[in-house]
C-alpha cells in the first residue's frame, strides 16, 4: 500500500501506543519492506487468543507489503521472562522448549501469511555470543536502569528475591532485535521494558532504532487476569471447534466487547451497530453467538462456526434444562460477585463451602459449560444459565 495515510489508520488501529508515530511514517515512506519483529517465547505448547491479538497485528502489515520476522525465544525460554512476576519463573528444559516451539510453528500460519514470514530462533545468535559478549551486552545497561521497571521495582521494595539472571532477559530480547536489524517490533503493553531496551541497543550498534508498537493485554475468560495457559483462563487457538464455542460463550457480555475490539475482523463501525442493537433489546447472548461463530469459523474453516452454534444450542435444548427452571434477578452489590457467593445467593447450595467443594468436583456448569475455579467472577449485567449437579438449575439475571 502507497498510501501512507490509509496505511498508518490500519497500523494504528487497536495499538496502545506507537513510539513513535512520525518514525513509523518515516521509514514507511522508504517504499521498502520493513522487517516487522514479534518474539514469542515457547513456554507452553498451545498458542492462544492472546497471542492472536499481536498475530492480527502483524498480518496487517505483512497485507502492507511488510515481512514479518516470527522470533520464537528458544534461548530466552529458558530464562524466563520476569514481566508482570513477583517471584523468579522456574526455567524450562532445553526438550521442553524444543517441543514447545515446535508446536508454534505449526500454528502460527493459521494467522500469519507463510510466504511473509520468517521463523527465527533467538538461540541461533546468542550461544555466539559467548561469555565476553555476554558481558559487554551487560555492560551496555544499569542496574538503576534495570529498577525503574515496574515489576522489577515493586520486588526490590517489598524484598522478594530477583535473581541475577532475570536482568539479562530484556537485554538479550533487546540484542534480538540487533541481530535481526529490526525496523518495528510488535508486542503487548507489559513490554513496552524491553521493547525499548531494543531501541537502545540498536542505537548503541550504530543502527536506526526500531518503532515500538504496543497492542492491549487479552483478559483471560475470568475478565480480570491477562489469558495465560497457567491460569487456566484461555482460549487455544487449536482447541476443538465446539470447545472453543463453548469457552468464547462463557464469558461476560460486557467482556465481549473487549474480545470483539482485540479479535474480530469487523469493522468499527460495524462493532457499534452491534453495540447499539444490545441497547436496543438484542440479547446478548445472540451477538455472542456472532463472535464465536466468527472466530471458531477463522480457525477450524468454513462451517465449523455454524456447526458449533448448532452443537451449543442443542446441548441446552436435549433435556439439559428444564421447561420450568426458576428465573431470578439477583442484584449485586458490586461490579462484580464470586462464583460460590453468587450459588448460595441464588439458593443453588446451602453454603459457599459447598459451592467450593461442587466446583472443584466439576459438578457446576455456567452458560452449559463446566466451571472449576471458584475464584471466578460473574459481572453485572450478564445473564446466565446456572446447574449444579444434575437437577438443579436456575436463569439468572445479574443486576
Amino acid at each position: 500500500m502507497t498510501d501512507i495515510h490509509a496505511a498508518l489508520s490500519l497500523l494504528s488501529r487497536g495499538t496502545d501506543e506507537i513510539l513513535t508515530l512520525d518514525a513509523l511514517r518515516e521509514k514507511l515512506k522508504q517504499n521498502r519492506p520493513l522487517r516487522v519483529k514479534a518474539g514469542f517465547d515457547p513456554t507452553a505448547p498451545d498458542l492462544h487468543l492472546g497471542h492472536v491479538v499481536l498475530l492480527n497485528k502483524l498480518r496487517q502489515f505483512q497485507e502492507l507489503g511488510h515481512r514479518v520476522l516470527f522470533l520464537i525465544g528458544d534461548f530466552t525460554g529458558m530464562i524466563g521472562d520476569p514481566t508482570g512476576k513477583n517471584i523468579t519463573r522456574k526455567p524450562l528444559s532445553r526438550e521442553e522448549v524444543a517441543e514447545n516451539a515446535r508446536t508454534y510453528q505449526e500454528q502460527v500460519f493459521r494467522v500469519l501469511d507463510p510466504d511473509a514470514t520468517d521463523v527465527v530462533f533467538n538461540s541461533s545468535w546468542v550461544n555466539e555470543l559467548g561469555a565476553e559478549g555476554l558481558v559487554r551486552l551487560a555492560a551496555q545497561h544499569t542496574v538503576a536502569r534495570m529498577l525503574e521497571r515496574d515489576d522489577f521495582a515493586k520486588r526490590y521494595r517489598s524484598q522478594q528475591p530477583i535473581a541475577i539472571h532475570e536482568f539479562l532477559y530484556p537485554l538479550i530480547q533487546g540484542y534480538d532485535s540487533v541481530a535481526l536489524e529490526a525496523d518495528v517490533e510488535v508486542g503487548g503493553t507489559d513490554q513496552k521494558f524491553n521493547l525499548l531496551v531494543g531501541r537502545q541497543l540498536q542505537e548503541a550498534a550504530g543502527q536506526k532504532p526500531q518503532v515500538v508498537v504496543t497492542l492491549p493485554i487479552l483478559e483471560g475468560l475470568d475478565g480480570v487476569q491477562k489469558m495465560s495457559k497457567s491460569l487456566g483462563n484461555y482460549v487455544a487457538i487449536n482447541d476443538p471447534p465446539d470447545e472453543m464455542f463453548g469457552k468464547l460463550m462463557s464469558i461476560s457480555d460486557a467482556l465481549m466487547w473487549r474480545y470483539f475490539e482485540l479479535l474480530s475482523a469487523r469493522t468499527a463501525d460495524d462493532i457499534e451497530e452491534l453495540r447499539a442493537s444490545v441497547k436496543a433489546g438484542a440479547n446478548p447472548r445472540d451477538i455472542k453467538f456472532e463472535l464465536a461463530k466468527e472466530l471458531v469459523t477463522r480457525f477450524h474453516g468454513a462451517g465449523a462456526g455454524e456447526r458449533a452454534r448448532q452443537a451449543f444450542v442443542q446441548r441446552f435444548q436435549q433435556g439439559r434444562l428444564p421447561d420450568d427452571m426458576p428465573e431470578i434477578e439477583l442484584a449485586l452489590d458490586d461490579d462484580s460477585v464470586t462464583l460460590p457467593r453468587f450459588l448460595k445467593a441464588v439458593g443453588l447450595v446451602s453454603s459457599t463451602s459447598e459451592a467450593i467443594r461442587l466446583i472443584k468436583q466439576g459438578a457446576v456448569r455456567i452458560d452449559g459449560e463446566r466451571v472449576e475455579d471458584p475464584s471466578i467472577r460473574l459481572d453485572a449485567g450478564a445473564e446466565r444459565v446456572c446447574q449444579v449437579g444434575k437437577r438443579r438449575f436456575a436463569r439468572v439475571r445479574l443486576t
